[in-house]
């Protein structure tokens, strides 16, 4: 069974449900907390330290004189005992973690501060993107391509992965053997190498996008159209 967090201890929406606590000679703690997009813990430490180990989405962890680290889920982060510090979500994203601690015998608790400001510089990933084998690259060329209203530049493949995120206008975009999808502004896409493209039609208001070609040592990013 799970609680909200109290407004005493955390900035927004957080669930707390607690999987295992003191009892016998143990004196660990364990909890799942919960974080909605823009909640975070109040700055707090821990007699003891603490261990959070991100299980779901992407947040953010800050030591006092330290700047704001962006985790995500599978990653462990250990806090010293006694080390000022806050975690919590993303503006964009919730996160879910476990909370692990070890409890003081005379059972004293965790120390809570201020509330923590929201970090004065964020970093959301949009793509991570896992590729098929590894390739030497020997540059990376950036290029902004704009594609009239109603064009296409037809099915096609490329001579190496794309990377893109789409700046303004819309097209609908479909890799040979998947859904269509519209991409509209902050969207991204990836292409890996050698696939066939079937559709990145521009719709009436055109599309501008950045595309980034890693290519290799003295190659050239290449548009190969192939036939319907």
């Amino acid at each position: 069974m799970n609680f909200p967090a109290t407004a005493d201890v955390v900035t927004g929406s957080a669930w707390i449900t607690p999987l295992a606590a003191p009892e016998g000679v143990s004196r660990t703690r364990v909890d799942r907390v919960q974080f909605a997009p823009g909640a975070r813990t109040h700055w707090h430490r821990h007699p003891l330290g603490q261990v959070l180990v991100v299980t779901e989405g992407t947040g953010y962890v800050q030591r006092r004189g330290g700047p704001a680290t962006l985790i995500r889920a599978g990653e462990t982060v250990r806090v010293a005992a006694g080390e000022w510090h806050w975690h919590g979500a993303t503006d964009t994203t919730s996160m879910t973690h476990l909370a692990i601690e070890e409890i003081p015998g005379d059972g004293t608790p965790a120390e809570i501060g201020e509330p923590a400001a929201a970090p004065a510089v964020t970093r959301t990933i949009v793509l991570d993107q896992q590729l098929p084998e590894p390739r030497v690259v020997g540059h990376v060329e950036v290029r902004r391509i704009t594609i009239a209203p109603h064009h296409s530049p037809g099915p096609h493949t490329h001579n190496g992965p794309v990377f893109g995120s789409i700046e303004a206008g819309s097209a609908v975009y479909q890799i040979e053997g998947e859904p269509e999808t519209v991409l509209t502004p902050g969207d991204v896409f990836y292409e890996p190498e050698a696939t066939r493209i079937a559709r990145f039609d521009a719709q009436g208001d055109g599309v501008t996008f950045l595309a980034h070609f890693p290519v290799g040592p003295g190659e050239t990013p290449r548009l190969d159209p192939v036939e319907n």
